[in-house]
C-alpha cells in the first residue's frame, strides 16, 4: 500500500503543475517505473513461493493483477493515460446508480436509446456545455435541417459555434432623430 501511495503522490504533484502528457510520461519513467517494477517484483514472488492460498482473496488478486500486468504499466509510457480509471468511474457513477430506477423503461431498444442518451449528455458535461441548453436547441434545429447538417449540432461544433464572435454589422450608423436617447451604432 505504501508503494502505490508513492505512485499517487507523484500523480498529485503532476497534477498540481499541469504537467503534458509529454512531461508526464517522462517522470513516470524516472520516479514510476522503479515503483512499479518493486510491486511486480513483490508479487511474483509471493506466486513463486505461495506466500497465499491461489484461492483465497489475496491470491486471486495476486494472480489478477499478474494476469494484467502489462496493461497496468501502460501509464508509464504514455502520459495521457490516467493512473487509474477514478474520473470515467465518477462520470458512469449516475447511471450505474439509476440502472435499477430504470430497469423498465421501455422496449428492447430503450436500452440503447438511454444509452446514446447519457453519452451525449457526459460528452455535453466534459465539454463544459450545460445538457438542457444543448439539447433543447438541438432539438429545436433537428426537424428543420437536413441530414448532411447533423455534424454541426455535435456538441463540439455547437459549442464552437457558440463561441464565435458575432458577425459585426457594416450597416451605417442611424441616429434617431425624434429620441436624441436612443442611438444606434
Amino acid at each position: 500500500m505504501r508503494l502505490i501511495g508513492h505512485l499517487y503522490n507523484i500523480e498529485a504533484r503532476l497534477r498540481e503543475q499541469r504537467a503534458s502528457g509529454k512531461l508526464r510520461a517522462v517522470i513516470r519513467n524516472s520516479e514510476s517505473r522503479p515503483i512499479i517494477e518493486r510491486i511486480g517484483t513483490i508479487l511474483r514472488h509471493w506466486k513463486r513461493k505461495g506466500r497465499h492460498f491461489p484461492t483465497s482473496q489475496m491470491g486471486k488478486a495476486v494472480d489478477y493483477t499478474l494476469t494484467l500486468w502489462h496493461g497496468l504499466r501502460v501509464f508509464i509510457e504514455e502520459g495521457r493515460i490516467e493512473l487509474d480509471n477514478n474520473e470515467v468511474e465518477n462520470a458512469i457513477r449516475p447511471t450505474a446508480v439509476g440502472k435499477k430506477n430504470w430497469l423498465f423503461i421501455g422496449d428492447a431498444e430503450a436500452g440503447e436509446r438511454s444509452a446514446i442518451v447519457f453519452t451525449v449528455i457526459e460528452a455535453c458535461r466534459r465539454r463544459g456545455v450545460d445538457p438542457f441548453e444543448y439539447l433543447r436547441e438541438v432539438f429545436t434545429q433537428m426537424p428543420t435541417m437536413a441530414a448532411n447538417d447533423y455534424p454541426s449540432l455535435a456538441p463540439d461544433a455547437w459549442l464552437k459555434k457558440r463561441k464565435l464572435p458575432k458577425p459585426s454589422s457594416k450597416a451605417p450608423a442611424v441616429i434617431d432623430a425624434s429620441n436624441p436617447q436612443r442611438h444606434c451604432a
